[in-house]
């Protein structure tokens, strides 16, 4: 039974790290030992589980489905075992889904605080600026704006922040400032991973308005996009929270205040639904206190 508790721990691990030896490395195991008892555990099951290749290995379709039912039954029995031998205090690894610009501007100046609470807990950010398939990359809990797809994982909604665009003063210097939304089709427009929409819409007094935009440049992480902005490169769409810092500080300068681009929702999702770890649900909680201050609403 230890043996297979074990075989079935380690293949977890493979799934997540997409390599044998990677996740023997972790372990410290060889990787030929990795090899042979995930084959041992594929022939107990009766299905390939993953499919090998000389540069990666993946899950196949019943391995994705296994990993998707394993996982939050090897959770729960952390949890057990954490309950038995420490009154309910947080133990193990938090595995965390955010986008680059939450981690830095809203989990960073709060995390430190979080962790002196916990001491017996660690702590993994994985950092992803697209939707990230919590179940793939093994995340206990995922930050996640937008509209949540029909699924059974179970979320808490933190809030929502507010969608603006911003350009550096030197931009506007050298460009000229919008006075509305149609003045935007003749400005340059940078594309992030949030809005990469060719049309920005816009709402004033219960009327609505749209505006078509090309970007000269796109970019895939939201930092950038900030970055992008305070270096002269164009208009960029962002969340409030996004660039909040540079607007107070004058770096960066709002555009259309009077006009609503509409907010994005935030929710803390449990990827293994009602089976999540106490630490998930915890630090839900400790977010859905403390992250007013990044323009929630």
């Amino acid at each position: 039974m230890h043996d297979h508790l074990f075989a079935l721990r380690l293949f977890v691990r493979v799934a997540h790290k997409g390599s044998f030896s990677a996740a023997g490395r972790e372990l410290n195991i060889p990787q030929p030992t990795v090899s042979r008892l995930i084959a041992q555990l594929e022939q107990e099951i009766g299905a390939a589980l993953l499919t090998r290749t000389t540069r990666a290995v993946t899950l196949t379709e019943a391995g994705r489905d296994f990993l998707a039912r394993i996982e939050p039954v090897l959770a729960a029995l952390d949890d057990a075992e954490q309950a038995a031998r420490g009154a309910g205090k947080l133990r193990g690894v938090l595995r965390v889904g955010v986008s680059s610009s939450l981690a830095i501007r809203g989990l960073m100046p709060r995390l430190q605080h979080f962790m002196d609470l916990h001491p017996d807990l660690r702590m993994e950010l994985l950092l992803d600026d697209g939707r990230q398939d919590f179940v793939i990359e093994g995340v206990d809990i995922g930050l996640r704006f937008g509209a949540l797809p029909d699924s059974s994982a179970v979320a808490l909604r933190l809030g929502a922040i507010e969608r603006v665009i911003a350009a550096s003063p030197a931009y506007l210097a050298r460009s000229g400032t919008p006075r509305a939304p149609t003045d935007l089709a003749r400005h340059d427009v940078i594309a992030g991973p949030g809005l990469k929409t060719t049309t920005w819409s816009f709402s004033k007094n219960g009327k609505s308005q749209s505006v078509r935009v090309e970007s000269r440049l796109s970019v895939s992480l939201n930092e950038v996009a900030t970055a992008a902005a305070l270096s002269g490169l164009g208009i960029a769409a962002m969340s409030l929270g996004a660039c909040l810092k540079e607007l107070n500080e004058g770096s960066l300068i709002r555009l259309l205040p009077d006009w609503d681009m509409g907010s994005t929702e935030l929710h803390a999702v449990f990827a293994a639904g009602r089976a999540a770890k106490p630490s998930a649900r915890a630090f839900a909680h400790y977010l859905s206190q403390n992250l007013q201050h990044m323009a929630l609403q």
